[in-house]
């Protein structure tokens, strides 16, 4: 896929990971999907870019101090968006509360960080020379991304009136099956479903990440050789062959792959 120079506002612009052991988590996502990392810029709290085949993928960011225990080691996702101030004031009226305040993360871009109505993390990036993502859907490559809630109802409005997810489209016609897309369901950008039926107790709504990959069953095995752990094991559904995984320290993750056969 050719290099991706800017994202439209509302998708998914990038992604980062929290993690208690950077040296090992660059190892792993390494070994595993062939990222290359940075040296870590020691400015900007020794946070470390991820780039596969010279286009970059993702974030890598130590656990901060003052994280509470009880929230895990994580894969985050943010939206890109053109006025990064105006988004941060519309999403607090919309009923966001904040993690992290807007804030100018020098030349490379605006971000802040919260939790939408349902209770999910989320972020905003308006690019600077950071454009996010220089590459999708390509194998080991972020894939696709998916708010899991349990309050359905409230997070497609909240995305829409925010974000402005205009073409967010029901998916229809599955009894008991609430999903929202970003886009035509036949060329997803994001997702929001209802988890409300199978989201554990005490785990709070979420964005999961999808990597693609090019064979799901391999590279489920290869992570745990490196020292990962299944989640939940690789199966064929209509969406291609997803398994979830969590990384050496427990973040999560998935695997978006074609199906067998």
């Amino acid at each position: 896929m050719p290099t991706r120079e800017s994202t439209p506002a509302g998708d998914p612009v990038w992604i980062d990971l929290m993690t208690s052991d950077t040296e090992r988590a660059r190892t792993f996502y390494g070994e595993l999907f062939g990222w290359e990392s940075d040296e870590p810029n020691e400015e900007f709290g020794g946070y470390t870019n991820f780039s596969k085949d010279g286009r970059l993928v993702g974030g890598l960011m130590s656990r901060m101090p003052d994280t509470p225990a009880e929230v895990p080691d994580m894969w985050s996702v943010y939206l890109s968006v053109d006025d990064a101030a105006k988004t941060y004031e519309v999403a607090l009226g919309a009923g966001a509360s904040t993690i992290i305040e807007l804030m100018q993360i020098g030349e490379f871009g605006t971000m802040a960080y919260f939790t939408d109505p349902t209770g999910a993390a989320v972020g905003l990036w308006q690019a600077g020379t950071n454009k996010g993502f220089g590459v999708v859907s390509d194998p080991d490559t972020p894939g696709y991304f998916e708010l899991h809630t349990r309050d359905h109802a409230a997070a497609v409005p909240f995305y829409t009136e925010v974000f402005g997810w205009a073409d967010a489209h029901a998916v229809e016609g599955i009894p008991d099956f609430k999903y929202t897309t970003l886009g035509d369901a036949a060329a997803p950008r994001a997702g929001i479903i209802d988890a409300s039926g199978f989201l554990p107790e005490g785990v709070p709504a979420n964005w999961r990440v999808y990597m693609s990959v090019a064979d799901t069953d391999a590279t489920v095995a290869k992570a745990v050789d490196l020292g990962g752990s299944v989640i939940q094991p690789a199966e064929d559904t209509p969406y291609g062959r997803l398994a979830v995984l969590a990384d050496p320290t427990g973040a999560m993750f998935a695997l978006t792959g074609p199906v067998n056969g």
